[in-house]
């Protein structure tokens, strides 16, 4: 076994926990591919939201089980992430492909697992809760050869909310938060590895409540705070945030943080009192709006993003009205939207008000519409200033790098000798999902300062 290949879907917990798993991987000397075709190892890394990533992954697994029948070689197969961790057996059962399965929180036992299969050809399961010893692994990770900028940073995982309609609290287990020397050790050797953005990492990232050295507890504020010390990191981002959890010393950050970017996605998933209740989400639209308004006067220049479900059982049209209105209130720059999904074992599955498939979609529509015209607005109102952009990423045709500014929004140069680089882009052309611009040269950044200066 030579090479490996790894799938991850869902959300940026998957993107991170796949970078732990390509490091162990290729701490056993195996090289990293770009398709199954070419793979003797393949893990799909999972998610379980949503039924519909869930039926993907079992696509994919079929699609692998006929590479195997056309090459004549076995594959060894893992599935990771957290449809591992909700089905479990059942996975082996419906797709015999499957060597072991392995849950979020058991990512260090992924070595054991493969050296078992490899010797023995046997099946294997870890699903047990150990995020100790999952960040026991963390801590010895090497970024020296990642070559990347810009990088998430798990600080907190799992969640004890239990909104009705969410799996995460049973497929990633109780709230954990890492203790603070822990966080800063890390972010020190991904900032001398090159790293200049760290995005802070946690379901309820909000929630963290680590131990400093003394025993006293740190929450994310005063967190951020110890990682703005330290020189040569750049920018720092968190996500995601539930709105229970914001605190004073979080919303000083955004005020008095320079590398803390003015973007915050903040999930409301409703507009109405009604579902949110229904939803078990612990706030109402009056607190949500309360917490933008606030942030907002602590930095003016503060954006925000969201999540949204529509089509929530017992959701009527006055209901999703009272979305769209919160919607045109706040004025999103960026916002996800989902259909409901029902998902095994949650509460709102079972719910006998469930809202058909036609209206679900048609309500989809509206609310995207609404959306994305509120994100070209927000891009457009960028036209004609000058913002910060951290060149992250080289495009897929190798002739250009991508960037993105502080409100998240990617920005293309027709270059890729810039990579890495943290430039300020004089804005004169704004799009629905991106930004297009110039760089300044020292003189003009020193001339947008002095009329900024001029102009307040």
């Amino acid at each position: 076994m030579k090479t490996f290949f790894i799938k991850t879907y869902g959300c940026q917990m998957n993107v991170y926990d796949s970078m732990i798993m390509s490091r162990i991987a290729k701490n056993l000397d195996l090289e990293q591919v770009n398709s199954v075709d070419n793979a003797d190892l393949v893990i799909l890394n999972t998610c379980h939201i949503r039924e519909k990533a869930t039926e993907k992954m079992y696509s994919e697994l079929g699609q692998i089980k006929a590479i195997e029948r056309k090459k004549s070689k076995k594959i060894i197969t893992v599935v990771a992430g957290c449809v591992a961790q909700a089905e479990g057996d059942i996975i082996l059962e419906r797709a015999n492909n499957v060597d072991f399965v392995v849950g979020p929180q058991s990512l260090h036992t992924l070595p054991e697992l493969l050296g078992k299969v490899r010797r023995l050809q046997s099946k294997e399961i870890s699903l047990e809760f150990e995020p100790v010893e999952k960040f026991d692994l963390i801590n010895q990770q090497d970024y020296s050869h990642d070559g990347i900028v810009s990088s998430f940073l798990s600080i907190q995982e799992g969640c004890d909310k239990f909104c009705t309609y969410c799996v995460v609290p049973y497929t990633r287990g109780a709230e954990y938060s890492r203790p603070v020397a822990e966080i800063l050790n890390e972010s020190c050797k991904m900032v001398d590895a090159g790293i200049k953005e760290i995005i802070l990492l946690g379901q309820n990232v909000n929630g963290y409540h680590g131990k400093n050295e003394d025993g006293t507890a740190c929450d994310l504020g005063n967190l951020i705070k110890i990682l703005g010390r330290i020189p040569r990191l750049q920018r720092i981002r968190y996500t995601t945030s539930h709105p229970s959890d914001m605190h004073e010393s979080l919303y000083k950050a955004h005020a008095e943080e320079e590398k803390l970017m003015p973007y915050l996605h903040l999930p409301v998933q409703s507009g109405s009192n009604k579902i949110l209740k229904h939803m078990n989400r612990k706030h109402t639209v009056e607190q949500y709006l309360a917490i933008i308004s606030r942030l907002r006067k602590y930095n003016k220049s503060m954006a925000f993003s969201s999540d949204f479900i529509v089509g929530y059982p017992g959701e009527t049209d006055r209901d999703f009205q009272d979305t769209l209105d919160l919607v045109k209130e706040v004025k999103f720059a960026q916002a996800f939207s989902f259909k409901y999904s029902p998902r095994p074992g949650t509460p709102s599955a079972s719910y006998s008000d469930q809202i058909p498939e036609d209206i679900k979609h048609e309500r989809l529509m509206i609310l995207q519409d609404l959306l994305s015209a509120q994100q070209l607005e927000f891009n457009r109102s960028l036209i004609g200033t000058s913002v910060s952009v951290l060149f992250d990423r080289v495009h897929k045709n190798k002739d250009q790098i991508i960037g993105r500014t502080p409100y998240m929004q990617n920005v293309y140069l027709d270059t890729t000798e810039e990579y890495g680089t943290l430039h300020t882009i004089h804005i004169n052309e704004a799009f629905l999902c991106s930004l297009s611009g110039n760089i300044l040269d020292p003189y003009e950044i020193n001339h947008e300062n002095l009329k900024a200066k001029h102009l307040s």
